[in-house]
């Protein structure tokens, strides 16, 4: 059984959310459609993980045909930023390597958080 690949969910959500709307994506519910060249095996497992997580919903979400959910933009715009996401990556693996996805978005988001107070003086 494959493992969830936090670095690979990552990449896949930046990935969909730079692919334009084609015009043919109203006919779709608004899913993107990422061919077989564009999605392997490995891939089709992430996604299943990441619709089971509610970051993304589709017919058939593993073979590419999928959109980001809100649930999902909220995640993305927690580890979106490299420094965030190394720090993150850092503290995880600091505290033994294993955590779900709801701890992983909470800790960017303490990142984010304590980054945006340095830079403003407001305290969030």
């Amino acid at each position: 059984m494959p493992k969830r690949d936090l670095n690979r969910i990552r990449e896949l959500l930046l990935k969909a959310e730079a692919r334009p709307l084609e015009p043919d994506d109203d006919f779709n519910d608004g899913y993107l459609c990422f061919d077989e060249t564009e999605i392997s095996p490995e891939d089709g497992y992430q996604l299943l993980l990441m619709k089971d997580a509610g970051l993304i919903e589709g017919r058939d979400a593993s073979t590419g045909l999928f959109r980001i959910t809100n649930v999902g933009h909220d995640y993305l715009d927690a580890i979106r930023n490299e420094g965030i996401w190394s720090d993150t990556k850092n503290a995880v693996a600091e505290t033994g390597g294993s955590v779900t996805l709801e701890v992983v978005k909470s800790l960017a988001t303490g990142f984010l958080k304590k980054k945006i107070s340095q830079h403003t003086g407001i305290e969030l």
